[in-house]
Formats: structure tokens, C-alpha cells, sequence
């Protein structure tokens, strides 16, 4: 495969490290230090130097490319049955190594334009992409919606990815959606939708290849028998998934946030970041506030319900927040020098959390 396609991923490569001459033409003009990553609420938290967004990201991208290209090419089903796909892989990270690098550039010489909702969109057009090349995919053991009972039944593969496209093309336009829609609603869709497409075909077939098998009817397969191993290896691989997928779920959309008071300090306990303790003595003041408190955060844990760690604004320089996601209320303290910013799951849950400290610092 890689012979025959020898000059299109010679030029496939070239695309991909295209930025770097882009780069490099642009250099004198770009910050010495670069946004190169965004939360999933459209805020900057990442910076790399300009070296490493320049050479890093292509090449970066340019080993992911190849390392694909040497998987599928390694399979011989792969190769002869799958030529459009094929082609498929040879092309996204090209593709995303030109978007990821030029966006970078844009925004750091000034262009505005929100980044999350970019990317979103860009990941939806691939999706589509995929989802139009899953019915033209046939049996293989790298390209597809690679599951045991695919691999067992040339039907249930067939079948899968035909319905499986059609999700994948639905769910992409719905992604488009939360592509012009703001942050904090475009990408829960986004995942949502993600979450949906990736997990429904595979259910649909199990269902499909379980009552085929209950039927009596035949089952045949284009592909030599896998060994335990490998079944065993499948099995592994699709409950990784699975936890990982759940996993992603709850860092995104769970966690919580509560203060336990003790005699002489708080402290803030916080899911999946680490708590903070606060002496009583130490604060200097106390606000209560409507509304968010906006800022960027530097360092820390952000999701669709929690945001926590070291964030900066132009009203308190670097700044300390354990908050809940763009929570109606604030309760601001100034202590040793140091904002922290708190709030509660809501309005009430905030003021209590006010009156409470209020009460027992005496201020």
C-alpha cells in the first residue's frame, strides 16, 4: 500500500509540515510565546515557545500520520479492500496540522475569533467525512467499527457501518450546530453528540448480531478466525473504552464543591482537585458579589460544572477560584494578600457560604 500510494503521502507529508514554512515566514512577527491550548469553556490554558508550536505541532502530526498509515498498511484486508478510506487516513492530519498551526498564528497577529467553536466545527466536517467513508468500508482488522461480532459476520460489519455512517453524519451536523452556538452550550453539544455517534453503532450491532445468531441464520466472515488472544486483547480494548468514555463523562459533567468548617480555619473540598485550608486570621476581607467573576485560568481543572485553580483577570492579577461553572454569585476574600474566589452550586448555597464565614471571622 505504501508503495503504490508512495507519492500521495509524499505529498500528503509535505501538506503536513506546510506550517512550518508558514512559520517561519511569520516568525519576526509572532510572540516568543504562543497559545496553544484551549479549555473546553473557549479559555486559553496552555502556552508553548514559539520553537516548539512551529516545529513541534507538524512534526508532531506528521509521526501520528505515518504511524497510521504503517497500521493499515500492515493489514491486508486493509489494503485491498479499502482504498477510499484509506485515502481518508492519509488526509486528516494534514488537514488538522494546517488548522491547528494556522489558528495559532491568527489569533497570536490578532485575528479574533473563538477558537472552541473553530475547532468544534472542524471536528464535526471530519466526522461528517468519516461517516460518509464508514459504508464504503469493508471487513478488515484496522479501518472501521472494529468489535468482536463485527469481525464474526460479514452482514452484522456491513450493516454496522451502514447505519453507523448515517449516525455519524447526523451527529455531525448536530456538532455543526454547537459550532455557532456559544462555549458553554456549543460544546456540551458537541460531546453529547460525540458520546452518542461513538457508542450507538456499536450497540446497534451487538443487538443486530444477537438476534441473527438467535435466528439460525448463517454466519460468515471474510476474515481468518481471531485467535483468543486477540479476542481477549478486543474485550480489553472496548472496556478501556468504555471506562475511558465514562470517565470523560464525569470529569466533564459531574463534582462537586462544599466547605467544612473547623474551629480556627475552612476548607474547601473540592472533586477531582486538591483541597485548600484557610485560617480565619488570615482574611482581611469579605465580598459578596452578583454574577461571575471573569478571568483566565492558568493552571487548574475546568469543566461544564466546575472550575478550579490559579486564573488571572485585570481586576485582581493572579487569582485563586474554586468555583462551580458560571455560578450567580461570588463570594470574594482577600487573605495574606491573595484573592480567593468561591461560590456555591448556586445563589442561596453562596450566601451562605457569605454569612457563614461573615459570622465566624467577624468581619
Amino acid at each position: 500500500m505504501i508503495r503504490q500510494k508512495r507519492y500521495l503521502l509524499l505529498i500528503s507529508s509535505l501538506v503536513t509540515l506546510l506550517p512550518i514554512a508558514v512559520g517561519l515566514i511569520l516568525w519576526d512577527r509572532l510572540p516568543e510565546t504562543l497559545v496553544n491550548h484551549w479549555g473546553i469553556t473557549g479559555e486559553p490554558d496552555g502556552w508553548s515557545s514559539l520553537p516548539s508550536v512551529v516545529f513541534g505541532t507538524p512534526l508532531t502530526m506528521l509521526a501520528v500520520q505515518w504511524f497510521l498509515v504503517l497500521i493499515t498498511s500492515l493489514d491486508s484486508k486493509a489494503r485491498e479492500r479499502n482504498q477510499k478510506p484509506f485515502g481518508m487516513v492519509l488526509w486528516i492530519l494534514p488537514v488538522l496540522s494546517n488548522l491547528c498551526c494556522y489558528s495559532i498564528y491568527a489569533l497570536a497577529l490578532g485575528v479574533e475569533f473563538s477558537m472552541s467553536n473553530l475547532m468544534v466545527a472542524a471536528m464535526a466536517v471530519m466526522f461528517l467525512v468519516i461517516g460518509n467513508y464508514l459504508p464504503k468500508c469493508r471487513q478488515n482488522y484496522t479501518i472501521g467499527i472494529r468489535v468482536p461480532w463485527t469481525f464474526a459476520d460479514e452482514e452484522t460489519w456491513n450493516v454496522t457501518h451502514r447505519v453507523g455512517g448515517r449516525m455519524w453524519v447526523i451527529g455531525s451536523l448536530v456538532m455543526l450546530l454547537g459550532a455557532v452556538l456559544p462555549a458553554k452550550f456549543g460544546i456540551p453539544l458537541f460531546v453529547i453528540a460525540m458520546l452518542v455517534i461513538c457508542i450507538a453503532p456499536i450497540v446497534y450491532s451487538w443487538v443486530f448480531y444477537t438476534r441473527k445468531r438467535r435466528s439460525g441464520a448463517e454466519i460468515t466472515t471474510t476474515l481468518k478466525p481471531m485467535k483468543q488472544g486477540s479476542r481477549t486483547f478486543t474485550i480489553v480494548v472496548l472496556v478501556f473504552v468504555a471506562v475511558t468514555l465514562i470517565a470523560i463523562f464525569s470529569l466533564l459533567f459531574v463534582g462537586n464543591i462544599h466547605l467544612e468548617y473547623g474551629d480556627d480555619s475552612f476548607t474547601v473540598v473540592a472533586s477531582f482537585y486538591d483541597d485548600l485550608t484557610v485560617s480565619y486570621d488570615s482574611i482581611d476581607s469579605i465580598e459578596y458579589r452578583e454574577g461571575n467573576v471573569d478571568g483566565v485560568r492558568t493552571w487548574g481543572y475546568g469543566s461544564f460544572r466546575l472550575l478550579m485553580g490559579y486564573f488571572e483577570n485585570e481586576e485582581f492579577g493572579t487569582y485563586t477560584r474554586y468555583t462551580y461553572y458560571n455560578p450567580e454569585s461570588c463570594v470574594i476574600l482577600s487573605a495574606d494578600g491573595k484573592t480567593l474566589v468561591l461560590s456555591g452550586e448556586d445563589g442561596p448555597q453562596t450566601k451562605e457560604i457569605y454569612d457563614t464565614l461573615k459570622e465566624r471571622t467577624g468581619r
